[in-house]
């Protein structure tokens, strides 16, 4: 790997870092100055503003005619954001639940994620498909800050004990928001070359493409979310750490694949691997935040390393079926014999056990 390329991929890792951080210190300070929730600026702004790559790739696949893999880059982005972000920061330190992702995001991000499915039984999503969705976005959206408007009062007087007054001016007001924008261009700035210089050393280690496309380039696009979600984490913001990679999957199937749907020519087309593979995990992954999220409305260390693993056995698989390696047989045979259904018994312990605890909330 040259120079140029090193110098690149380094400061790639340093912008992702500084922008992160601009983002959560300017979007914690918008969040009090207008008395909206962390929360809901996770689920929104940030959310939306980390989503940026994903929304770039797919709608300049479908410019392109090469609309099909705006499915595989939001299916695959939403189960990054799940499994590896929310496991890495979980990993970091246990993360606490607001009450309103269990009652209201992950149950839509799961019924989303099964209308996907739906949509896509045909082997397309058009845009009648799509500006449905668009619509999902815009609704669910305006519900959010309607309700955090309601609540402006009490989410007020919370954060003045932590940052001060409301700002006085409209000065505070713009420098904070300038440093979101500035935050999400050094996000997006980091990503690419990050990206770049690691597809570089991957390449320079005789790695297959196809192994890059399905790892490096895969994660790469979600790389905003994962350094967002981990600084939000160790600020002690951690409402805009969940938000973030909840948000971004309601915002990846909502507004990217419902924009890219009505973008392409003809639709999206969507392939039977990820009919039956891809879609499925996808839902799975989203419904088991539920039975997670509910054991004691936190998500424990132990509970984000089990995420980090599966995510490790997903990759696992793809790159193994991908090259039809002959260890592909045996790996699937352990993940159906024994990781599967250890991993459901837990979760229904975990369900069962948080029954006694919502009761008495």
């Amino acid at each position: 790997m040259d120079l140029q390329t090193t110098a690149l991929f380094l400061i790639g890792i340093v912008l992702l870092i500084a922008g992160a951080e601009a983002i959560v210190r300017g979007a914690s300070r918008l969040a009090a100055a207008f008395g909206i929730s962390p929360l809901v600026i996770g689920l929104t702004i940030v959310a939306m503003g980390t989503s940026a790559p994903e929304l770039a790739v797919s709608v300049q696949a479908a410019l392109k005619g090469s609309a099909d893999i705006a499915l595989g880059n939001v299916v695959g982005s939403n189960i990054f954001n799940v499994l590896m972000i929310l496991g890495l920061s979980a990993a970091i330190a246990p993360l606490v639940v607001n009450q309103q992702l269990i009652r209201l995001d992950v149950p839509l991000m799961v019924c989303i994620s099964i209308l996907t499915l739906f949509f896509a039984q045909d082997g397309r999503i058009g845009r009648r498909e799509g500006a449905i969705l668009i619509l999902g976005l815009v609704a669910y959206t305006s519900f959010l800050i309607r309700m955090s408007v309601r609540e402006s009062k009490e989410i007020q007087k919370e954060y003045e004990q932590e940052f001060g007054e409301k700002p006085k001016g409209s000065g505070q007001l713009i420098s904070n928001l300038i440093l979101v924008i500035v935050g999400l261009a050094m996000l997006m700035a980091g990503s690419r070359w990050l990206v770049a210089g690691a597809v570089a050393v991957a390449q320079s280690m005789g790695v297959s493409e196809l192994i890059i496309a399905l790892t490096v380039i895969a994660g790469g696009t979600s790389l905003p979310e994962v350094a967002t979600s981990v600084m939000a984490t160790l600020r002690g913001e951690r409402d805009i750490a969940v938000g973030n990679a909840i948000g971004s999957c309601l915002f990846n199937i909502l507004g990217i694949l419902g924009f890219t749907a009505i973008v392409a020519p003809g639709g999206i087309s969507v392939s039977t691997a990820a009919l039956r593979f891809d879609i499925p995990v996808m839902i799975a992954v989203s419904i088991a935040c539920l039975p997670i999220f509910f054991s004691g409305f936190r998500i424990a260390r132990w509970e984000g390393i089990l995420f980090l693993a599966y995510y490790v056995f997903y990759t696992s698989y793809l790159i193994l079926d991908a090259t039809d390696h002959d260890a592909l047989p045996a790996f699937s045979s352990v993940m159906q014999a024994f990781v599967l259904p250890l991993t459901m018994i837990t979760l229904g312990v975990l369900a069962w056990r948080s029954i006694p605890k919502r009761v008495e909330a």
